[in-house]
């Protein structure tokens, strides 16, 4: 076992309590002990966290095809400001130990690279879709990172197109705990790029469209998702968005993680999804649900989407895409790693 954490070259686990953080000490520790498993936890976005058993051997071999995709080495530098509590605060760690590389640890938060002053480029970054945002209002603090990798949910357009702008090197990630985090990359660019698979992965689809993932490297070779996709070839998709939150109004197929980027383009001061209610001529009608934290607690607002709103909307959507109703609350509810769930 070798790690330098901070600046700090660890040989022993009493050294990694000495210098990381109690959470991250304690992974390390649970990684090498007689187990063949570490445990974990589904991130809840659409159900109770389930607790399940990850083997070290399937996040050996996730960490080694994320290393090979990005050429890195034990000269690495990894950045770690997210939750080793969750699958992609485990997977920086990993990584790091599968090269004895350089793991500088932040506690995490919305403010990343607060504690940072090493001249030492980074590597390899994992961020959420607010640390993003902090950190496009930041730049300079984007420019020392070779490589970003953004979990947990879909950066806005706009946010994307700016990083390609930039020349920052960006992609979004596909992947759950099951799979010991992402399977696929897609580079950030001005218009929407597919997944491409990392390795030897592959991808088919079910009878209901959705994403079979084929990953002979791990213990579960065939993992059923319940991710819609356009499946553009065995090693690249689009995604559309999951099977549970598809709406169909009158008789059409709309996608709410599909639209709700393009509506960030117009709605950009609060957060919103997109959700649906039973409606006599449609079947279902899409509503936008809104969060105003100015509300009172319980308190909940229903009403039209403003006509300009709507003006806007249809230049970029089609008609049966466009919500013309809304509900706001005070605070959306959240996952345990600030993700939305979507339910009012």
């Amino acid at each position: 076992m070798q790690i330098t954490i901070n600046n700090n070259i660890c040989n022993s686990l009493d050294e990694i309590k000495q210098f990381a953080s109690t959470e991250t000490a304690n992974f390390i520790e649970e990684y090498f002990n007689e187990l063949p498993y570490v445990v974990a936890h589904t991130s809840g976005s659409t159900g109770k966290p389930k607790e399940i058993h990850l083997l070290k051997s399937d996040m050996k071999a996730s960490a080694r095809l994320t290393n090979e995709q990005f050429g890195l080495n034990s000269d690495s530098v990894f950045y770690l400001n997210l939750s080793p509590s969750y699958i992609a605060g485990k997977m920086m760690i990993v990584r790091a130990l599968e090269l004895n590389a350089k793991l500088f640890e932040e506690k995490p938060s919305n403010t990343p690279l607060a504690n940072y002053n090493s001249n030492e480029r980074i590597s390899l970054g994992a961020f959420v879709p607010s640390q993003i945002k902090y950190l496009i209002n930041n730049p300079e603090k984007l420019v020392i990172f070779d490589n970003i990798i953004i979990g947990g949910g879909k950066i806005p357009n706009r946010l994307e197109r700016w990083l390609a702008e930039q020349g920052i090197r960006a992609f979004n990630t596909y992947g759950m705990t099951e799979t010991c985090s992402h399977v696929a990359l897609a580079p950030v660019g001005t218009t929407p790029q597919p997944f491409t698979a990392l390795g030897n992965i592959s991808f088919s689809l079910d009878d209901r469209d959705c994403l079979v993932i084929h990953a002979p490297h791990f213990s579960q070779k065939e993992i059923v998702t319940n991710d819609i996709v356009n499946l553009l070839s065995p090693t690249e998709f689009l995604w559309c968005g999951r099977i549970d939150n598809v709406i169909n109004t009158g008789g059409l197929k709309v996608f709410p993680e599909e639209i709700e980027p393009i509506i960030g383009e117009v709605i950009t001061n609060v957060r919103f999804f997109v959700t649906s209610q039973p409606s006599e001529k449609w079947g279902e009608e899409l509503v936008l649900a809104l969060e105003y934290t100015t509300m009172q607690d319980n308190e909940q607002k229903t009403g039209e989407i403003r006509p300009d709103f709507i003006e806007k909307l249809r230049l970029k959507l089609p008609s049966h895409a466009i919500p013309r109703k809304y509900i706001a609350v005070k605070h959306f509810k959240e996952t345990t790693t600030g993700k939305i769930i979507r339910e009012l």
